[in-house]
């Protein structure tokens, strides 16, 4: 593996072992039906259909789909994957139903994250579990901020409406709020990148172990209320009431 290449797999552990700390003591139960809405090449995908799950990708972009056929053939491992979004979800999804779905980062980019919540909600078993992943906006203003863009971060403060690309940004209270609006009850938060993105990459290659530790920091840290403001990400595992 190239250097580049091994810095950002390094990266990706610390960015993501948040949500698997999360997420894999519930797929333990396993096989089980797992719904991936918008995700995308299937870097989460593949590695579920490689632990034995049933896993179905929805997503609206036929590059990204043909992206993750090309990973899964050459993981071996089959993935059933479906060109649509949440606006048409019931239209595209199985209609049997999920036993887990997940929707990481997609509420951000949506018009009407309750009426998505609405939409996941038709396609969970009961019994099942919803994994939430959004962008928080306490951190994205620390961010700009330490990057000297002052206006922006001041215009995030308390802008719940889309900003470019990236979407919208929510704070603990709303998430949660949106969940129970939709009938989920939440069972589990957690912090996701609260150090990594301000960790320079060069760090990670010059520092014998920095990888390794900043992994468990990443994970001690995601599950203390005092440093979730401060993650990129909050992640939130929520059943039907």
């Amino acid at each position: 593996m190239a250097a580049g290449s091994a810095s950002t797999s390094r990266r990706a552990g610390a960015r993501t072992v948040a949500v698997w700390d999360a997420l894999d003591p519930v797929l333990a139960s396993g096989p089980l039906d797992v719904l991936d809405i918008g995700g995308g090449t299937g870097t989460s995908a593949v590695r579920l259909a490689g632990n034995g799950h049933r896993v179905t990708v929805v997503d609206p972009s036929p590059d990204a789909l043909a992206a993750l056929d090309r990973r899964a053939r050459e993981a071996g491992v089959s993935v059933d994957a479906r060109q649509g979004d949440l606006a048409a979800l019931t239209d595209v999804a199985d209609p049997a139903g999920a036993d887990v779905v997940l929707c990481h980062g997609v509420l951000e980019v949506v018009p009407d994250p309750a009426a998505a919540l609405a939409r996941i909600r038709d396609v969970l078993r009961p019994g099942g579990t919803l994994s939430l992943l959004v962008s928080q906006r306490t951190a994205a203003v620390l961010s700009r901020a330490l990057a000297g863009h002052f206006a922006q971060a001041a215009e995030l403060l308390d802008g719940t409406a889309p900003q470019g690309r990236s979407g919208r940004r929510f704070s603990l209270e709303e998430v949660t709020g949106l969940l129970d609006t939709a009938g989920f009850d939440v069972a589990d938060v957690r912090g996701v990148r609260v150090f990594v993105d301000h960790v320079p990459g060069a760090l990670l290659d010059a520092e014998p172990g920095a990888t390794g530790a900043l992994v468990d920091l990443e994970q001690a840290a995601s599950t203390r209320a005092e440093y979730l403001p401060f993650a990129s990400q909050v992640h939130l595992l929520a059943s039907l009431r």
